[in-house]
């Protein structure tokens, strides 16, 4: 396990992200505004929208919310104009990190970003010095223990997704984005469940931490994004084994 389906059940089990349901919504709502505001408030005619929305309602977000913020992104009520951004840089250990805000004050959020990294023993980088080192794909998790993998494979595959993975826990789908939104639905209209779902920036190969220093910081530098507020999602190609995070946890 490795990268983005690490850092995403590192997070699960810590609740460090998924019990701070207004910082969820917020999270939310900015995407919803911006994908609104970049391709119509139908969420029919724009992909990007119809995946925020059924996102929010994975998390029951209340209906009047999302209309909001629908109204928001298409100018029909005043909002804030978010621009959106991808920083790059490394962690400890030579770990490849994006970070994707969505941010009202650029210089703001490229200060605060900045000093996370040095902080925690990583560089801010320049545009495009680890963007390469990813792939945008649909990344649908899910709970082997709530599943047979033959029958989730065939419902995925006739779906459109483009592999399945196998992890100790879990298995992971991959789609193309713009398959993403229909193998979604499919997998949803056959009962299936997730543990997560997002069109994420999967890592091509991963870096191994072994060291438990490196790996404290670089854990640190992790939580200290996420919750950050023009924090959007975060992205790293680490790979740390489960003995070492049982390790973090104590």
């Amino acid at each position: 396990m490795s990268g983005h389906s690490k850092w995403s059940t590192i997070k699960r089990k810590k609740g460090a992200v998924d019990a701070k349901r207004g910082k969820i919504f917020t999270r939310l709502i900015k995407e919803i505004t911006v994908a609104a505001r970049s391709g119509g408030g139908d969420p029919e005619g724009n992909p990007r929208l119809r995946s925020a929305i059924a996102t929010a309602k994975s998390e029951n977000m209340p209906k009047d919310n999302i209309a909001r913020a629908i109204a928001k992104g298409t100018g029909e009520i005043a909002g804030e104009v978010y621009d959106e951004i991808m920083y790059e840089g490394y962690g400890p250990g030579g770990v490849a990190i994006l970070v994707e805000c969505l941010t009202d004050n650029r210089n703001r959020t490229v200060a605060d970003v900045r000093h996370y990294f040095a902080k925690n023993n990583g560089n801010l980088g320049e545009s495009g010095c680890v963007a390469y080192m990813f792939d945008k794909k649909g990344l649908i998790l899910v709970d082997k223990s709530t599943i047979e993998e033959e029958v989730l494979m065939d419902a995925a595959l006739e779906a459109g997704a483009e592999d399945i993975v196998e992890e100790e826990s879990e298995f992971q789908i991959l789609t193309a984005p713009e398959e993403f939104d229909d193998v979604r639905s499919a997998l949803e209209e056959a009962g299936v469940g997730f543990l997560d779902a997002s069109v994420s920036m999967i890592p091509q190969n991963t870096v191994e931490v072994v060291d438990e220093k490196i790996a404290r910081s670089l854990m640190k530098l992790m939580e200290s994004l996420e919750d950050h507020d023009d924090v959007q999602n975060v992205y790293a190609n680490f790979d740390i084994d489960d003995e070492l995070m049982e390790q973090l946890s104590d």
